[in-house]
Order: structure tokens, then C-alpha cells, then sequence
């Protein structure tokens, strides 16, 4: 892909990787199961997906995705409550289960506190079994407490989940020193009318103050009230070659940088 002007929206999730969706079964209602969302990902020439949870571990579940249809689909655990907190026997049995990510706690990130101990705990198995450390709805001051850990220790694989967020709200110079150290993983769920109805050009405007190559697109879709997860990551590419971005720039956030991440 040279330019903008050589994409068409219905063509460019060929080989890409979406870092961030929501399946069924939840607690909360989905659009789509598992299976559902790997078929279609894998019928729209995706390269893999993530399926995450904020109440159990997805491990399994992305094998069982896979096996049925042959797509890569990535899992991992979300340490909220319901599986411990900053709990490394967590993180020790997903990693495992062939899970990949270790998302830091998200609907319960108000009354978890990282504790020194288990989170370095949590890191080291990070870095024993090769996994991702996602930041999840930590706020800027916590991530930054959590990437001095993970410079200290070695931890070579970190992304930031969705900055521009109201959960997060990491500002511009924020964005930029999260960038020395972790991908930026943008998702188009904050551009949605019932989310933060975030505008595209504040998230262009971000890609191009960090630059492209310290980022990752996704969608965090799955909602029902939101179209499905590779629908909305044509809306997302069509919305930002619209604004500006490159066509390298789109393939290297959505295919180069999310592959290193997780299968390198």
C-alpha cells in the first residue's frame, strides 16, 4: 500500500489484526460469540483477533475459536475481582492455556491498588512466558508507576489501552513519553454516539503528534448497540485514510505492530 487513494475500506482488513474485541459469553449482552466474530474476521481476511473479558479469563475460549476456524484468536485475563486482583496464579494459568495478555485491572481499577509485590510477581511471569502487559483503565499516574516497573525488570512487551478515553484521559505529552516505552492501542469505540463520542481528528491528530509506528488500532467492539467488530474497523481505516493518515501508516498499526506484539 502506497497512498490513501490505493485502499478501499472493503479491502484493507487483509492481514490485519484487531487487538481489542468483546464476545460472548459475558455478563453483559454482546453481539457476537467467540466463533461468530473469528468467522467473521477470518471471512473478511483478517490475520487474528483478541477476544477479551473483564470477568474471566479468555484463554480457552480463543482456542476453542481457533480450532473451529482455523483463524488465530488470541485470549488472556483481565485481573478484576472476579479472578483475584493482581493475582499471578491468574496470569500462571492462562499463560498456560497458551493465553498472551495480562490486561491490569479495568472495570475494578478504582478499588484494586498496586501492590508492589504481586504486581512484580505479575511481571516477571510476563516475561518468563513471553505474554503482553495491557494497562486496561489505569489512569495516566498509574501507568506510569507501572512502566517503571516494567523498565526495571526487563518487561519488553507493553500496551496502553485506549489513552483518549475518558477512563484513561492521558493527555498529548502523556501520549508521547507512554510512546518511549509501550504501543498506543487506539480504539474506535470512543469515536461511538453512546461512548465518548470522542471526534476521529483528535485520535489522527494523536497518532501523528506520537507517530504511527508507536501505534495500534482496534476496535474494542462487541457491544450490541454497535455495529460488529470488522465492521467497525472499516469504518475506523475508511474515517482516518478520510483525514489523512497513509496507507503505510494504516498497515503498520493495524498488521506490523500488532504481530510483533503478539507472535514475536
Amino acid at each position: 500500500m502506497n497512498s490513501s487513494q490505493d485502499i478501499k475500506p472493503a479491502e484493507i482488513l487483509t492481514g490485519f489484526i484487531d487487538t481489542h474485541i468483546h464476545t460472548s459469553p459475558d455478563v453483559k449482552p454482546r453481539l457476537l460469540n467467540d466463533y461468530e466474530a473469528a468467522l467473521e474476521a477470518k471471512e473478511s481476511g483478517m490475520a487474528a483477533i483478541v477476544i477479551k473479558s473483564h470477568v474471566e479469563p479468555t484463554a480457552g475460549r480463543a482456542y476453542l475459536a481457533h480450532w473451529v476456524t482455523g483463524l488465530p484468536v488470541v485470549g488472556g485475563v483481565t485481573l478484576n475481582h472476579n479472578v483475584g486482583g493482581l493475582n499471578p496464579d491468574a496470569v500462571e494459568s492462562m499463560a498456560s492455556m497458551g493465553g498472551k495478555i495480562v490486561w491490569l485491572p479495568t472495570i475494578h481499577h478504582h478499588e484494586i491498588k498496586l501492590e508492589a509485590d504481586p504486581l512484580e510477581e505479575i511481571l516477571n511471569l510476563v516475561i518468563e512466558n513471553n505474554l503482553v502487559l495491557a494497562t486496561g483503565h489505569l489512569n495516566p499516574g498509574e501507568i506510569f508507576q507501572v512502566l517503571d516497573h516494567c523498565r526495571s525488570l526487563g518487561v519488553g512487551k507493553v500496551l496502553i489501552n485506549h489513552p483518549l478515553t475518558r477512563v484513561v484521559g492521558a493527555s498529548t505529552d502523556e501520549m508521547k513519553e507512554m510512546a518511549r516505552h509501550a504501543y498506543l492501542e487506539h480504539c474506535w469505540v470512543a469515536t461511538m454516539p453512546r461512548h465518548d463520542k470522542l471526534d476521529p481528528m483528535v485520535m489522527v491528530e494523536a497518532i501523528k503528534e506520537v507517530g504511527a509506528q508507536h501505534c495500534i488500532l482496534a476496535t474494542d467492539f462487541g457491544q450490541q448497540h454497535n455495529p460488529s467488530p470488522v465492521m467497525g474497523m472499516q469504518m475506523m481505516m475508511a474515517s482516518l485514510i478520510k483525514q489523512g493518515i497513509s496507507g503505510e501508516d494504516i498497515t503498520l498499526m493495524c498488521r506490523d505492530n500488532p504481530e510483533n506484539l503478539l507472535f514475536k
